[in-house]
């Protein structure tokens, strides 16, 4: 199809452009250059050029808007390598058991397996260098592992109980990252696929994804994009296609300087008919707006959760010669209806703007319906159907499903803070690894005939108590079976070597999930969403609308 003119990952040269703008320096471009000189010839102390420059530049980007940003080198190849879709380094998923690198799977066909290293592996040294016992931050190891590809390096491993390291001489090479973190059907006609970002490779992903679906029997498809903070934003456009008709509009931007751009499906899609829910929470960002935009604004499929983030500013990319890059405000992003998906916010302001997820907390938002405000002023109507959706920044889902806070508890996140969930699975995969394996024939079934015993659960608190967790007996029965539900979650990832295993079993409970799920099997409530919109919205609606006539 053909790619949306504005794209994430253009270049230009920025300081041939200001150049360019204002030939002679003169005005405040001279009195810049002034202070510069002033700075670098008369200051009492010596000082770092390049640092004053870097933090002049990032002090003109705060004063614009939330999202405008400058970055170092370092900084800017971190904030790409996720969405490149594959990194370089050893082809392992990993945690840390009482300081040291525990192997939790290795990726199939990568250096690791090649060499022999096996899910249960400790790496205990890498090129020499004692990783374990020393209290070394993940990102510290991370740089040791990764590297170019074609590179080598030597890691010692501790397996079992056996006392000598085995040494490894590890190649390097390309390691993909994936985006759609879980697969599977969730009723016997209907499909899940959870999307974590949108990288390069994700409409391919999840092409491949829904292929798997349909040949298991998938008739309608729940997509997940909660926590999605979004990607590349042609990533969002190749997905759209795939189930809009030819020259329906995606996403437009729009700026002062930056004419209208639209992004429009071409009409060669493969499911364009295939009853769809769209599933999004508050942290629903960019790239995962966009999607639920255009399947809103078209009618195309019900949008199930909470109000999306209300990032709708277009970055452009202003990478210099040492590596270092500013990502510029250029235009506003809009849904085929018009609505701005970015949220209001002051200028400058960047506190207020970071708060806000906090701030619609506190008013109620997440957990009553009746907490929103629905403007009629900021009405919109679907472009096939003709209901009302609502603008205002972000995307107002079709239904609701209030956060689900009932089982939290102190108890419940001092154990989570304190990593002891995480430590528990680790330590108990790696006693009873072999024997779920053999018992259990793969994670559905699993899924269906694992439990804890009161033994584990006992283990449990007391891992806990021994780093400082005080076990709690109201707070634990408060979140008793949250706990055993994330527990067999994360034992499960470890076993199968699978981040979907945990979202399998965990959507049990995922109350977001289970009204998705229950929306796209009544047909009478899915084909009303989409006819006539949600009846609740629309009181809301009328009622703020008299409040404001009677003020």
């Amino acid at each position: 199809m053909k790619k949306f003119a504005i794209t994430l990952v253009l270049f230009v040269g920025v300081f041939a452009l200001v150049g360019a703008q204002f030939g002679s320096t003169s005005g405040s471009m001279q009195k810049l250059l002034n202070a510069q000189y002033a700075i670098n010839n008369f200051y009492v102390d010596t000082v770092n050029e390049d640092k004053l420059i870097e933090e002049a530049i990032k002090g003109m980007l705060e004063s614009l808007d939330p999202h405008s940003t400058y970055t170092d080198a370092k900084e800017t190849k971190e904030l790409e390598e996720p969405l490149q879709g594959e990194f370089s380094g050893i082809g392992i998923q990993f945690n840390m058991k009482q300081d040291t690198l525990y192997v939790i799977q290795t990726i199939v066909g990568g250096p690791s397996e090649k060499v022999g290293i096996m899910a249960g592996d400790r790496i205990v040294t890498v090129n020499d260098t004692t990783i374990a016992g020393v209290k070394m931050k993940n990102s510290d190891i991370m740089k040791r592992l990764r590297g170019k590809k074609g590179t080598k390096v030597t890691v010692q491993v501790k397996r079992g109980n056996n006392p000598e390291l085995i040494t490894f001489r590890i190649t390097r090479d390309k390691i993909p990252l994936y985006s759609v973190d879980a697969t599977y059907m969730i009723d016997d006609k209907t499909g899940y696929i959870q999307i974590s970002r949108f990288g390069a490779k994700t409409h391919e992903e999840m092409v491949e994804a829904i292929k798997k679906l349909e040949k298991q029997g998938m008739k309608q498809l729940i997509i997940d994009l909660g926590d999605n903070g979004g990607g590349y934003l042609n990533a969002a456009i190749d997905m759209c296609n795939e189930f809009l008709q030819r020259r329906q509009l995606i996403v437009y931007t729009q700026g002062n300087n930056s004419p209208r751009q639209e992004g429009n499906a071409d009409g060669y899609g493969d499911y364009k008919d295939l009853k769809l829910v769209v599933l999004v929470d508050q942290f629903s960002a960019s790239a995962s707006e966009i999607f639920a935009g255009a399947m809103q604004d078209w009618d195309r499929a019900v949008i199930v959760g909470r109000r999306t983030y209300g990032k709708g500013l277009v970055q452009r990319p202003f990478r210099f010669d040492d590596g270092s890059m500013i990502r510029l405000t250029v235009a506003r992003y809009y849904t085929p209806s018009g609505r701005c998906i970015q949220k209001p916010y002051t200028k400058g302001d960047k506190k207020q703007y970071e708060e806000d997820l906090l701030d619609r907390s506190k008013e109620g938002e997440y957990y009553h319906l009746d907490s929103i405000q629905f403007n009629d002023s900021l009405s919109y109507k679907t472009l096939k159907n003709g209901r009302t959706i609502y603008g205002g920044g972000g995307i107002m889902p079709d239904v609701f499903v209030p956060l689900d806070t009932t089982e939290n508890s102190k108890y419940y996140r001092d154990m989570m803070a304190k990593g002891i969930m995480n430590q528990f699975a680790v330590d108990y995969v790696d006693k009873h690894r072999a024997e779920i394996k053999s018992a259990y024939k793969d994670v559905h079934d699993f899924d269906k005939r694992f439990s804890l015993t009161d033994a584990d659960i006992k283990a449990f608190i007391a891992m806990g108590e021994k780093d400082s967790v005080k076990f709690n007996e109201t707070d634990y029965a408060t979140s008793e079976n949250l706990f055993k539900a994330v527990l067999k979650g994360l034992i499960a990832r470890d076993v199968y070597a699978d981040p979907g295993a945990y979202t399998i079993i965990i959507n049990h409970r995922n109350k977001d999930v289970q009204e998705a799920l229950r929306v796209i099997n009544d047909d009478k409530l899915f084909n009303s969403l989409l006819k006539d919109g949600n009846p609740e919205y629309d009181r809301l609606a009328r009622e703020h609308k008299e409040k404001k006539t009677k003020k």
